[in-house]
């Protein structure tokens, strides 16, 4: 682990939750939520727990959620369950829930941990990590639960419920006039874009796949007048194979010009793992180090960033890539060999810190990448350039009064927390690590979900078939 020379030191906010590890989408699906926890063993094990704080950020909850979604459908989502499926064919159809978003059990409490139960903590860990930004208590958040972009206002879609990426720039609005959003995942960032696709305030810029690949949005040139005239949105569509230099020369001076054209207050960045070589389903050819490298740039621009998860299906390098970026976050570089941890076995047969590209053909032709970079200038020259908006005094919500860390910095550290604090900050003892009594008394890396109302991560197929 050596200090990155050149890069100013960054205050940074660590999200996880051990539970999301617990939850399972069903067998073969391609979404795997155990990558978190894998992720999570190697920052710690690297001993990244000494360059941040690490936060178990609170289960969003109903009403937060519906801050953004409709309170229909988060009614539905916390009423859904397996056993009464069956009650709900209609409302399956209307909210897209069944193949690529099907009903587990725990789905909503999955939903509570990103934004808060099924899939909801994704969600509430999105929105404290703004909340810390917006408070000036970090420099950098950190969320690999997060990033999930496709979910709509009322409906599910490509393996996301909660758009808790919404939710959070809705926190930052409250203290930043302009947000910037960026997406390098393979898939075009079309719920977030849908969200705030009449407003100046957010301006999105993705970088993905387009033509004949989900979700079939995400096109580079403007549809109509409409886009002209309200959309700050901006599609860099790229084709298959695309490689770290190829990437790089597209990346860096586009998003150079638009965060000097659009000055905005903070970055949230969606880290999508899909992008990289040798994904499930994705089809870029990106290495971990050249996925790694947007997060370095956009990090030199020390502006507040929240970094969020997002694809990824080849798990094991799925953990590599982010804790090799909670590093680039934290100014160190990891280096050498993966350390040992409770899922060593999956790293093999080289067990290094490592995802290389592969000789697939890159179709992006220099010429192509010229016309991208060409495209951006043009569609920004339609625009207002840093739009401006009369700011008030900031709104109180119903979850900053919940906040017992709220004056946290300004406390006595002689005076003893009450008893209440400390039973609030105790770690459950499900959180430990699983390699203490992995393989004794008959016991696994797995829990019942019968017996802890959780979904099973047990998976009758090995990690590495992805």
């Amino acid at each position: 682990m050596d200090p990155i020379m050149g890069e100013s030191k960054k205050r940074v906010c660590y999200f996880f939750d051990s539970d999301i590890g617990n939850y399972h989408y069903g067998p073969g699906h391609p979404m795997k939520p155990t990558r978190i926890r894998m992720c999570h063993s190697l920052v710690m094990n690297y001993g990244l727990y000494k360059k941040m704080e690490i936060f178990r950020a609170k289960p969003a909850t109903k009403r937060e959620m519906t801050q953004f979604h409709t309170d229909e459908y988060v009614d539905f989502l916390n009423r859904i369950n397996p056993d009464n499926a069956h009650q709900f064919g209609k409302e399956q159809v209307k909210y897209n829930v069944g193949d690529d978003c099907p009903v587990f059990d725990g789905l909503f409490e999955y939903c509570s941990i990103s934004a808060g139960g099924s899939m909801g903590q994704f969600l509430r860990c999105s929105r404290e990590g703004a909340a810390r930004l917006s408070r000036d208590k970090c420099d950098i958040a950190v969320n690999w639960a997060g990033g999930l972009h496709h979910a709509k206002k009322a409906e599910a879609s490509g393996f996301c419920y909660v758009n808790d990426i919404v939710l959070g720039i809705l926190e930052l609005l409250r203290y930043h006039q302009r947000v910037l959003y960026i997406d390098i995942d393979v898939h075009h960032g079309d719920g977030v874009e849908e969200a705030f696709y009449t407003t100046d305030r957010v301006m999105s810029v993705s970088f993905h796949k387009y033509g004949e690949f989900f979700p079939g949005t995400g096109e580079g040139r403007a549809r109509g007048e409409s886009d002209v005239l309200f959309s700050y949105a901006v599609n860099v569509p790229l084709r298959d194979g695309i490689k770290d230099e190829a990437y790089k020369s597209v990346f860096e001076p586009t998003m150079r010009h638009i965060i000097e054209w659009y000055r905005p207050g903070a970055i949230v960045l969606q880290c999508g793992a899909d992008s990289l070589s040798g994904d499930f389903l994705g089809s870029f050819n990106l290495s971990m180090r050249g996925h790694a490298a947007c997060v370095s740039f956009i990090r030199s621009f020390n502006l507040p960033l929240l970094m969020l998860g997002g694809g990824g299906y080849t798990v094991k390098s799925v953990a590599r890539t982010w804790a090799y970026e909670t590093g680039i976050a934290a100014g160190v570089e990891l280096q050498g060999t993966i350390p040992n941890n409770e899922y060593y076995e999956y790293y093999g047969p080289d067990y290094e810190l490592n995802v290389r590209p592969s000789n697939m053909t890159d179709h992006n032709t220099p010429e192509y990448l010229d016309k991208i970079r060409e495209s951006v200038v043009e569609l920004l020259k339609t625009k207002t350039a840093a739009p401006s908006v009369q700011m008030h005094h900031v709104p109180k919500l119903a979850h900053d009064d919940e906040d017992d860390a709220e004056m946290e910095d300004e406390e006595d550290k002689d005076n003893r927390k009450p008893m209440r604090l400390w039973d609030k900050a105790k770690v459950h003892e499900t959180s430990l690590s699983d390699s203490e009594d992995e393989g004794t008394g008959g016991r696994k890396h797995r829990q019942s979900h019968k017996t802890f109302g959780k979904a099973s991560v047990a998976d009758p197929h090995p990690v590495d078939k992805l």
